[in-house]
């Protein structure tokens, strides 16, 4: 019985199960590859059943599937462009590789249609095999980077998966950036450090005064690596809560209050120059307690920091609509423009000397963002050169809270 059955429903089996195994190539997912098998032996049994059978020697090669609706289909369900190559040429693409490589993709030679020296050098030869993704740089633009796979599905035909890499390659380099600057942070004090407790070993440690001021320059870059790998480390903390919701219900009006006066109590007279402002009917805030009161001594600990000596730092706290929000202004020397986009940068600094000779770190706006971020809020920093900056952060307020404000007013 099974001897009689028609050629057509062995090559719709055989099609069938080439397409579930370029689908577990592509996803690593057998539950995937298992679905691709039952829709595409019933989909291509249908196309084959269609069609007349032609008889052929036993010597044969089998047909290879041919193209068509069902084979874009299928093509289609892909996020990622994949083409499908046969004898050099392109027989078929989904939406997403026609999106990348151009609408008139279909019909060409490969080589030119992906356009990359990598790409053309392999699959120039059809014969040869290789498991190894291919690395296609500027493919698509200068700074996109793409991988490149082939499998054989049939004589003188391959699948081509084009997988886009660019989002990691920029999260390798900025994990690079960071650790070189960490580096060079914490070398620069350490160095110093190491010079003025080696000077001190010598003569200059007989001398009261001078030993005095030299174990004072110690300390402070003491200081400044202890600052610098708690930031480090909050900023590690940071991250890794950032897809866990906070849940914890605070009043963001006695937080700043808290944060308000510990600051003035540690910077003398310039803390007498903060002046706090929050509405009646400011509601709370989900959030980290903890997080929330570094997000303040940042803010406000920069206003006081850079807003000109004797001027007000404004801290407010009014409530817009169904969110809380948090404004900190200085009257400083401002921001040019072309700094503003950057300023949540990791150790980017508008002035490197100014910021690391007020004990800066480089790292106090992209803790501030991160913080913002995990409590799905938003954030914007304003600055007028010569006049001063406006740091605006809203945090969205729970529905109860938003109804006791309700009622409170």
């Amino acid at each position: 019985m099974i001897d009689e059955l028609p050629l057509r429903t062995w090559l719709a089996v055989a099609v069938a199960l080439a397409t579930a195994g370029i689908v577990y190539f592509l996803s690593g997912s057998g539950q995937a590859a298992l679905a691709a098998l039952a829709g595409g032996a019933a989909l291509l049994a249908i196309v084959v059943t269609g069609s007349d059978p032609q008889p052929r020697d036993e010597d044969d090669a089998p047909a290879a599937p041919a193209e068509g609706p069902g084979i874009d289909a299928a093509l289609d369900g892909f996020d990622e462009p994949v083409l499908i190559v046969r004898a050099g040429r392109v027989a078929a693409a989904n939406q997403a590789a026609r999106a990348l490589l151009g609408r008139h993709v279909v019909g060409e030679d490969a080589r030119v249609a992906i356009r990359h020296p990598a790409a053309a050098e392999h699959l120039a030869d059809m014969a040869t095999e290789s498991p190894l993704a291919v690395e296609l740089v500027g493919l698509g633009g200068a700074e996109e980077r793409w991988r490149m796979r082939a499998a054989a599905i049939a004589p003188a035909t391959r699948l081509v998966h084009l997988s886009n890499r660019t989002g990691e390659h920029v999260a390798e380099k900025m994990r690079v950036d960071f650790v070189a600057n960490a580096s060079h942070e914490l070398r620069t004090p350490l160095a110093s450090i190491l010079g003025y407790v080696e000077t001190l070993q010598d003569a200059a440690g007989e001398e009261p005064a001078l030993r005095h001021r030299f174990l004072g320059i110690v300390f402070d870059e003491a200081r400044r690596m202890e600052r610098l790998v708690e930031d480090l480390m909050s900023l590690s903390r940071i991250e890794a809560d950032k897809f866990r919701l906070p849940s914890t219900r605070v009043d963001l009006a006695g937080l700043a209050r808290e944060v308000c006066d510990a600051l003035a109590l540690q910077h003398g007279d310039r803390g007498h120059d903060v002046v706090l402002t929050a509405a009646d009917d400011l509601p709370d805030v989900t959030g980290d307690r903890v997080q929330l009161s570094q997000l303040l001594h940042n803010l406000v600990g920069n206003a006081m920091k850079y807003g000109r000596a004797g001027t007000p730092v404004r801290v407010t706290l009014s409530r817009a609509e169904q969110l809380a929000c948090l404004v900190v202004a200085d009257e400083g020397e401002g921001i040019a423009p072309e700094h503003l986009p950057r300023l949540t940068e990791r150790f980017y600094r508008v002035d490197a000397g100014r910021s690391r000779s007020l004990g800066g770190t480089g790292l106090g706006l992209a803790i501030v963002k991160h913080i913002v971020e995990r409590h799905r809020g938003r954030l914007d920093i304003a600055s007028t050169p010569g006049v001063g900056t406006r740091v605006t952060v809203a945090l969205p307020a729970p529905v109860e809270a938003l109804g006791a404000a309700v009622i409170k007013t």
